[in-house]
């Protein structure tokens, strides 16, 4: 069974506190032994801040951060790459983010995508086109869908929106890997799916469309805009706050498109 996982937001501004100031000796235990995954995790935040302070000392830790970029636990993915962010000038970590932009997790992806923005590298701009749009939720098997929530219910990274039941067989959760809201039901509840059908749509969260949209503000081109301009748009679903946001960040790409225009 796989380690269970608090899993960090995927945003590289996000910060957050986890208690009592760690020891270099705990460091250097916790980021090598992931036994105990809050104690890692734990360390992985006190190292982002030594290195959002400038502090050298964060060097003896980058190769413990690289390896848990390929951790199996995608958590410890999620927080590597915001941690990577962190230091735009290491090579390593830019080499190891592009790897984790093809992750098999849009929350690693993702974080991947925002932290390649620090280095400078649009690499990461389809990752943050997606995380503009809409998110299809696929049954992991056949059977008998019965929903957990209703349309226009929030959702976390790891909710279960439903469980479907294959005859004897155990059921199976159909998870929401990234936050947002469940923008409508793709099937009738009680319905019968196959596996791979799309049974529901998640609506991309707040946090989640402000970081792509101030990404792209810095690194986004005139194709990204068909992404960026549906949230200019004053709607009951896009809050003032994303209208400005998008707003300039429609206004910087244009900028960038016409000074490029010999």
């Amino acid at each position: 069974m796989p380690i269970l996982l608090v899993l960090i937001t995927f945003l590289f501004w996000y910060q957050t506190w986890f208690g009592r100031r760690l020891t270099d000796a705990d460091m250097t235990r916790y980021l090598a032994d992931t036994s105990m995954p809050h104690k890692t995790q734990h360390a992985l935040t006190q190292l982002a801040e030594r290195m959002a302070r400038g502090d050298a000392t964060a060097r003896r830790w980058y190769p413990e951060v690289i390896s848990l970029a390929e951790s199996k636990e995608s958590g410890f993915r999620v927080m590597a790459a915001w941690v990577m962010g962190q230091d735009n000038q290491e090579p390593k970590f830019h080499a190891a983010l592009l790897k984790l932009l093809n992750d098999v997790e849009p929350m690693v992806r993702r974080n991947a995508a925002l932290a390649l923005v620090r280095f400078g590298d649009a690499s990461g701009r389809p990752e943050l086109r997606a995380m503009l749009e809409s998110f299809p939720l696929r049954a992991p098997q056949a059977g008998t869908i019965a929903f957990r929530l209703r349309e226009g219910d929030p959702v976390r990274s790891g909710t279960a929106v439903a469980r479907i039941q294959a005859g004897e067989g155990e059921p199976a959760d159909v998870v929401a890997p990234i936050p947002g809201r469940v923008e409508r039901r793709a099937v009738a509840d009680h319905a019968r799916v196959a596996a791979g059908d799309v049974v529901a749509i998640i609506a991309p969260g707040e946090d989640q469309v402000w970081e792509a949209l101030r990404a792209l503000y810095l690194i986004g081109g005139p194709d990204d805009l068909p992404a960026v301009e549906p949230f200019t748009r004053p709607t009951a679903d896009v809050s003032a706050r994303l209208r400005q946001q998008a707003m300039l960040t429609a206004d910087a790409i244009r900028r960038r498109a016409a000074d490029r225009i010999p």
